[in-house]
């Protein structure tokens, strides 16, 4: 819920209208404790009173098309039609191994959709989601991430392709709040609207955005394709439904389901109920389904992942199956919510067209039910199925024009009505039927409910030869035993388990951290590695990565620029550290290595002590542009205790990779000399030695930032 709560009257009965959802019948009478009133409500619950509530949404929604001056001409667009079957949308982190396979260096479109195919029955369109969390780490950009993608825009162009291909439509998200990173020189509805138009995509996902202003439906237009418009958040202006053909919802799930407010005012309207944090789906799952709307089956979120149980995964197949078999019906203009049931607990919507009609049941007990579940008016020659089910039913007189129909329901679930005329088309009739038999063999209670988070495995690190002695320009770091304590800084996600990363003794992962270690003698660069010193590994190596994308592009001709030589050098990936670290006979560090050099044995927050002291560490840039690192070696005061320099505040330097099934990372350390400015969702920004940074990693092209470099270590003996 992202609106205040409002009170429209219509016909003396209050319709409370609680930001993009509306309060059911049987939500009105707020004096009695909970249980008792709705039992009260159910008891005189007569058809009176959800006739009078009908009556007043149905008067309320006139008043609203009348104030608003409406016009749904958008909706009847052809080449937008497909958002009205947009049902089923996750957000895909660019980061996830299914979606891209580093080694082969390809996008793998098919291995991802056949595993969501797999675990529960597929999607109709996509987020793709390349921005945050490591937006912020320098100045590129939303869309120089979009662009720095592995192979390019041609090869995301491709990959858009390999969706379609599979009928899968592909937005890709925009951040207003992006105001403190390079300027893009247009405005960012042009901008976003000309690349996605570019990559041949379908839409644009507004990113904390309460609807997406007219002027990106102008640049869509301008941009010779029709992109749909999706924001984030409840619209702020019941207006723009008229242009925002989809939107998310973060919705409340009371026992008495809720209204969506966009659908009941615009039913070709696709709202994706969102809870990204909820580990047991049901009650966003039993929302939509009430309300014939679509799902956000996010599961990576922003490296955590939260995958689908079981039980809610076989959930998701059966609505994906039953909407994209009857599609029309969730459309239609006289859909009823919250129509007559038999039992307490139970609440049904009503689909209708000329020739069948759907209802969507969902039973919020903790039991089952089978009997007297609905009762329908009927006329000769119709028929009746368990669409959940896929079974004929025979219904039994109940009355003059009605019929009561039983159809079964399990504890916490979901079933299905479809009444049909002689006029149905059989065969589409049959193979419907036939699948959700299929399905139904095996009952929802049968499907595990268990969430688990995905273990992580630290990447190892081979040991160098030991030496006594420290090479040139490396510290001994002597052996003892350390107190490692250290917090993630991710800005979402609290301290939920999965979370962050998980080192070698840990059985999770989690944010906080501690570790008492005993560690052996090793030796440790004195200064980041600089310019020079790559240059020269560069000319003797004859390096030069695969993917060089973004390769040290701050140099010019293939050399440091003038005067650059003693900075640290920067835009190389783990990959190309690594590989210096090797040449040199050395590795990158641990952290926990990195962090005892840095604190010594007191676990101060600083090298130097426990107070910040600003003129120890570069000045922070903050504007839109980047300036290099200044030089190694002009700070020496802030030395750790043991006479490690330019620990914090200079460069952000590589240590650990973890990765699980679905996401790589690694742990970056001592923060930068940048930060951009305007927002709290970039990548966050920490000089304190008992915080680190989670920087997700995609490829060697999108890695690269032009604030993170390295030191190296040798094992002692």
């Amino acid at each position: 819920m992202v609106t205040g709560t409002a009170v429209a009257q219509a016909q003396d009965v209050k319709i409370e209208v609680r930001g993009s959802q509306i309060g059911g019948p049987a939500q009105q009478d707020q004096g009695e404790p909970d249980w008792m009133a709705r039992l009260n409500n159910w008891k005189r619950d007569v058809a009176g009173a959800r006739s009078a509530w009908l009556a007043a949404m149905q008067a309320w929604r006139s008043e609203q098309w009348q104030k608003l001056g409406y016009d749904g001409a958008r909706y009847q667009r052809p080449e937008l039609l497909w958002t009205q079957r947009s049902f089923v949308q996750p957000q895909a982190m660019v980061e996830d191994r299914y979606l891209y396979d580093p080694v082969l260096r390809r996008y793998t479109v098919d291995r991802y959709l056949d595993d969501l195919d797999r675990r529960y029955g597929g999607i109709d369109s996509v987020l793709i989601w390349p921005v945050y969390p490591n937006i912020g780490i320098d100045n590129r950009n939303q869309l120089d991430m979009v662009r720095d993608l592995p192979g390019g825009l041609p090869a995301v162009r491709r990959m858009v392709d390999d969706f379609h291909r599979r009928g899968v439509r592909v937005f890709f998200p925009v951040m207003p709040w992006d105001t403190g990173t390079r300027d893009e020189g247009a405005p960012l509805a042009d901008a976003a609207a000309k690349l996605v138009a570019e990559l041949g995509a379908d839409g644009i996902n507004g990113d904390t955005m309460d609807g997406l202003p007219r002027a990106y439906r102008d640049a869509s237009d301008a941009s010779g394709r029709a992109l749909a418009l999706e924001p984030e958040l409840a619209l702020r202006d019941d207006g723009m439904l008229a242009y925002n053909q989809l939107s998310w919802g973060y919705w409340e799930t009371p026992f008495v389901p809720l209204v969506s407010k966009w659908k009941w005012l615009e039913p070709r309207h696709m709202v994706h109920v969102a809870d990204r944090w909820a580990t047991d789906r049901h009650q966003i799952l039993q929302a939509a389904f009430f309300n014939g709307t679509g799902i956000q089956s996010w599961e990576n979120v922003w490296g955590w992942w939260n995958g689908i149980t079981a039980r809610d995964g076989e959930v998701f197949r059966r609505i994906g199956r039953l909407y994209r078999a009857w599609p029309e019906l969730l459309t239609s203009t006289d859909w009823t919510p919250h129509v007559t049931t038999g039992h307490y607990g139970v609440y049904a919507s009503r689909f209708p067209s000329a020739h069948e009609t759907l209802w969507t049941v969902v039973n919020r007990n903790d039991f089952g039910l089978d009997q007297g579940v609905l009762r329908v008016a009927h006329r000769a020659g119709q028929r009746y199925f368990d669409a959940w089910n896929g079974v004929e039913l025979q219904p039994r007189p109940a009355g003059e024009g009605e019929v009561s129909i039983d159809i079964s329901l399990e504890a916490r679930g979901f079933g299905a009505l479809l009444q049909v005329d002689d006029r149905v088309d059989a065969a589409r009739l049959r193979a419907f039927l036939a699948g959700m038999r299929e399905l139904a063999a095996a009952p929802l209670a049968s499907h595990s409910v268990v969430w688990k988070p995905l273990p992580q495995v630290q990447v190892p690190v081979a040991a160098t030869g030991p030496v006594a002695s420290p090479p040139p320009g490396m510290v001994r770091i002597p052996a003892g035993e350390y107190l490692f304590q250290v917090t993630g800084v991710e800005i979402e996600g609290e301290n939920r388990p999965g979370l962050d990363v998980q080192y070698p003794w840990e059985e999770v992962p989690r944010r906080e951290h501690l570790r008492r270690m005993a560690l052996t003698a090793f030796h440790i660069d004195k200064h980041p590695v600089t310019n020079a010193q790559y240059k020269r590994f560069v000319d003797e190596a004859a390096y030069r990565p695969a993917d060089d994308h973004n390769f040290l592009r701050h140099w010019v001709g293939g050399a440091p620029r003038a005067g650059d030589g003693n900075r640290p050098v920067t835009w190389v990936s783990i990959e190309d550290a690594r590989a210096y670290c090797r040449w040199a006979g050395k590795r990158l560090p641990h952290e926990w290595e990195w962090q005892y050099a840095a604190q010594g044995t007191d676990g101060r927050l600083y090298p130097w002590g426990n107070t910040w002291q600003a003129e120890l560490v570069p000045a922070l840039a903050t504007g839109r542009d980047l300036p290099p690192p200044p030089p190694v070696g002009q700070y020496p005061q802030a030395a750790s205790p043991f006479g490690v320099e330019d620990l914090v505040g200079h460069v952000w330097q590589w240590t650990d990779e973890y990765h699980d099934e679905h996401t790589r990372a690694a742990i970056v350390r001592g923060g930068s000399h940048y930060q951009p400015q305007g927002s709290s969702w970039y990548f966050p920004l920490t000089r304190k030695l008992t915080e680190h940074g989670k920087y997700l990693l995609m490829a060697p092209s999108k890695d690269r930032a032009g604030t993170l470099g390295f030191r190296c270590v040798k094992d002692g003996a």
